[in-house]
């Protein structure tokens, strides 16, 4: 999976507005003579810049408030999110529902750059959801989200009704409904898998604790930053107060591979393509499903008769599909990843098809499949669009896919070991073996 740039959580306030800046729409739309606001003037490029707003200070300047006796000061607005809106006064927005806060790290990144302006659109959450977008990213990126914060504003989308960006997760995790951590380091040439654990172990262990401190209590929590599962575990134990429950690692986009891959060889297009679950690890020993999997309905094994292609072409050419891109596109999946994450938030905010299910990697306390507990394990769910999921119970296994998951099973384990330190569990051991199971693109 691809990786996005690295944003280092920080323990001080940036100089850029506390590392914060804040794009807010408030209450009612002044229009006036002041359109010039649509002739942006640019963010600032130094640390002591001042933002200016582009409407008149006698409309929009700075004022102090009282509440309960103590003065405020009203932070600088810039561009169009200094404007308001009365959405009440408008007949097509009445049935819009409360905004909710998005939190993106790593929204500097290639990922970010595709997922934001489809969050933005209300292709997402749909087309009556406002959004709040809250952009976590590190000193050096800074610049670049001012940039997205730019483009943001100039696509001009009315579901979005803020724009947050920072470097201080405790800043930018305030009040979030879900957290979507694509942020992380990428393996360096001669990085051991151990060393990339406990660096980007140590992200998400401090990102748990933000989010524990200062989210929403029942915040959903997508982990993207490779290794995932096992980062995911991290923030997880380092976030108590939040239910394990609401704790993701994405394996949607293997998932959407693997029904890619059974689609051209049955030789019918995707959507006939359901019940597809990616077991385990998202890594090179990660199980992709052919005996679960339903083509037009029926088993995949009697649509495809080659049953040694789906046992040994499938499943590599699933392992190694991210490999195969890098080769032709030059850079890693950063769009289908983005898509990827859509395909996993619809699939928990929209109820499940009837009889069909999806794959994520959760929690596996309580999992009726016999896997290891205490791990964030991919498996197949079900969702009735409330945001949250069920394990589906329904399932066959033979000892071919026993022996796979057992396989991915015993990796998360020896991964969690490596992390001992940063889940409250020890000292950490790391032996994660001679084989390395990284995934194509992640060094």
């Amino acid at each position: 999976m691809a990786m996005a740039e690295l944003s280092t959580p920080k323990t001080t306030t940036s100089s850029f507005l506390n590392s914060s800046s804040r794009f807010s729409l408030s209450s009612k739309l002044h229009l006036s003579n002041n359109f010039r606001h649509l002739l942006l003037p640019p963010f600032p490029t130094t640390p002591n810049s001042k933002i200016s707003c582009s409407v008149s200070q006698n409309s929009q300047a700075p004022v102090a408030v009282q509440d309960n006796g103590l003065a405020k000061t009203k932070k600088e607005c810039y561009g169009v999110f200094c404007l308001t809106y009365d959405l009440k006064a408008e007949e097509e927005t009445k049935s819009w529902k409360k905004m909710i806060n998005i939190a993106v790290s790593g929204a500097a990144g290639m990922i970010s750059n595709h997922l934001l302006f489809k969050l933005a659109s209300g292709s997402v959450f749909g087309p009556d959801q406002p959004i709040a977008l809250k952009l976590l990213g590190s000193e050096r990126s800074i610049q670049a989200l001012e940039g997205v914060a730019m483009e943001l504003e100039d696509s001009l989308f009315p579901l979005l009704r803020e724009v947050d960006i920072g470097t201080d997760p405790y800043e930018v995790f305030q009040d979030v409904e879900w957290a979507l951590l694509i942020g992380a380091k990428p393996r360096g040439p001669g990085m051991e898998r151990a060393a990339l654990l406990d660096i980007n172990g140590q992200i998400f262990a401090e990102q748990g604790k933000a989010l524990n401190a200062v989210a929403s209590p029942n915040v959903k929590v997508l982990v993207v930053g490779n290794p995932c599962n096992t980062n995911a575990l991290i923030c997880m134990k380092n976030a108590p107060n939040i239910p394990a429950k609401n704790f993701h690692a994405l394996t949607r986009l293997d998932e959407n591979r693997a029904k890619c891959q059974l689609a051209l060889k049955a030789g019918v297009f995707y959507d006939k393509v359901s019940n597809m679950t990616i077991w385990g690890n998202h890594s090179t020993t990660q199980v992709p499903d052919f005996l679960n999997a339903r083509i037009n309905g029926l088993p995949v094994k009697e649509v495809i008769t080659d049953h040694k292609w789906l046992e040994e072409g499938f499943t590599e050419s699933v392992q190694k599909r991210g490999g195969l891109l890098i080769q032709k596109w030059g850079r890693s999946s950063a769009a289908s990843t983005a898509v990827s994450i859509v395909d996993a938030i619809k699939s928990l905010v929209t109820p499940t098809p009837e009889g069909d299910w999806f794959s994520t990697g959760v929690y596996t306390n309580g999992n009726p499949y016999g896997i290891a507990e205490d791990l964030v394990f991919s498996m197949p769910c079900r969702s009735k669009g409330d945001g949250d999921y069920q394990l589906v119970k329904e399932v066959e296994f033979d000892d071919y896919l026993r022996k796979r998951i057992a396989k991915s099973e015993a990796e998360l384990l020896a991964e969690k070991k490596c992390v001992a330190h940063l889940t409250g569990e020890g000292i950490a051991y790391c032996d994660l073996g001679p084989v390395d199971t990284m995934l194509p693109g992640e060094v």
